[in-house]
């Protein structure tokens, strides 16, 4: 099956074991969906933009930017997803185009995107050189001024997970984190088949450092999450009118500050062509 040879088996395996479709619909997915979106629409400059959202998993975010009357691809490597993409494209007015692909190898002509959005590569590319050559392809489609969006994992992520709940004092749990904080390198082991299969987790730093050394221009980097999902009371108060209005302000007052960058599980690179 020619999906078999773009993606490891172990992360083919986690993705057609978990429910990509349904993680944004409920916990910190849901408020991880509206913040990524208010990030992305702070880099669309114009309208009818062509965006090519890489690694886009099953459409959710190339739906509601395709309502928006974009002009979206979305390349996705796990034929679930492929699947139910198309069955959310199908259904609109202004469809969006899906393609089983990979970062490292795109279908796109050069100078072809007003934004490109690298959704899962940077985080499952666990080498440094496929990372790169995702980040030079973006590069290659993008037109002259064009944005690149790429998300990806704190190196810090699972260790504060870890410490909020306990985690950490199992064994195999924290050796997890120590090959994270020092190479990068994430593998889930045995005892904790529900986490992310094999990945890479950033130092902020190194995004910057392997996105840069491509001649890109930094525009900024942004806390996904940021720190305020360590409220105690997270879920109950971003529920709140009044509560969650002073922790989104939190969140746009600490956003760029690469010092508390390592309190959020995700970050975004935002970079210019």
């Amino acid at each position: 099956m020619k999906n078999k040879t773009l993606i490891s088996k172990e992360l083919d395996a986690f993705y057609n074991k978990a429910s990509e479709e349904t993680r944004l619909e409920k916990g910190m997915g849901i408020f991880e969906f509206e913040r990524i979106k208010d990030l992305i629409e702070l880099h669309l400059s114009k309208q009818n933009s062509t965006i090519i959202d890489v690694g886009g998993g099953t459409g959710k975010y190339a739906e509601w930017l395709a309502k928006k009357n974009h002009t979206v691809h979305l390349i996705e490597p796990v034929l679930k997803h492929i699947q139910l993409a198309k069955k959310r494209a199908n259904k609109l007015k202004n469809p969006f185009s899906v393609t089983v692909g990979e970062a490292k190898n795109l279908p796109f002509k050069d100078q072809t995107a007003d934004l490109v959005i690298l959704h899962g590569p940077l985080y499952h590319l666990q080498k440094r050189e496929d990372r790169v050559a995702a980040i030079i392809e973006a590069k290659r489609v993008l037109k002259k001024g064009g944005i690149i969006l790429g998300f990806a994992i704190n190196a810090t992520a699972s260790t504060v997970v870890g410490l909020m709940n306990g985690m950490l004092h199992a064994n195999s749990f924290f050796e997890m984190c120590k090959e994270e904080l020092t190479t990068g390198i994430h593998n889930a082991p045995k005892d904790f088949p529900f986490l992310l299969a094999d990945a890479f987790y950033h130092k902020p730093a190194e995004l910057k450092e392997e996105f840069l050394a491509q001649n890109l221009k930094l525009i900024n980097l942004f806390a996904v999450e940021g720190m305020i999902w360590l409220d105690q009371e997270y879920f109950a108060n971003m529920l709140d009118k009044k509560k969650s209005k002073t922790l989104k302000a939190l969140q746009n007052l600490t956003q760029n500050d690469e010092y508390l960058l390592p309190f959020s599980p995700h970050m975004m690179i935002a970079v210019r062509k």
